[in-house]
């Protein structure tokens, strides 16, 4: 019954995130831990969005992962057979540790997420997923005729959305 009412949970918590935007900005910022200078984490990483979804997939494991583990179930997942090293991980996974997404698991060189760091990957890959990839793999491979009326709110959106980025463009192009 513990075990069902803690996937409940985590279930419950897991439909009930929203996108935080402050939140986006702190954890883009680098941090100081000790001497050291550590990197801010950007939404638009791939790796850290892959390790933070293949963290949220395969979370459960009670006693955490290897950087091993994880480096050979990111390479699986996302088939990678080369250009992701296990250093490259490393330096991620130091970083998600530094801002508190990740904790290591005793004094085991295992990782799992904090609870901090289960909201942010959770809101990481839903905003990468659900904002990010349709308006970067979506039909407007052209700039959108002005005169068509969008038959969708979903095609509105996305008129609307691409007229904001041409506008910031033309902006940044000015300047």
């Amino acid at each position: 019954m513990a075990i069902t009412d803690r996937f409940i949970t985590a279930q419950a918590q897991n439909f009930n995130v929203h996108v935080d935007f402050p939140l986006f900005q702190r954890l883009a910022l680098p941090i100081q831990v000790g001497k050291t200078k550590i990197p801010g984490i950007k939404i638009h990483n791939t790796r850290i969005i892959r390790l933070m979804e293949v963290l949220l997939h395969y979370a459960s494991e009670a006693n955490g992962w290897t950087s091993a583990q994880i480096h050979s179930k990111i390479r699986k997942t996302f088939n990678l057979s080369e250009g992701y090293t296990i250093t490259q991980l490393r330096y991620d996974l130091r970083k998600m540790k530094a801002h508190g997404l990740l904790e290591r698991h005793d004094r085991r060189y295992s990782y799992r997420l904090t609870e901090k760091g289960r909201k942010v990957a959770l809101m990481f890959v839903l905003f990468h997923k659900n904002l990010c990839g349709p308006i970067a793999n979506s039909l407007f491979h052209h700039r959108p005729e002005p005169s068509l009326l969008p038959d969708s709110k979903l095609e509105a959106a996305y008129h609307k959305a691409d007229d904001a980025l041409q506008r910031i463009i033309n902006i940044l192009e000015a300047a």
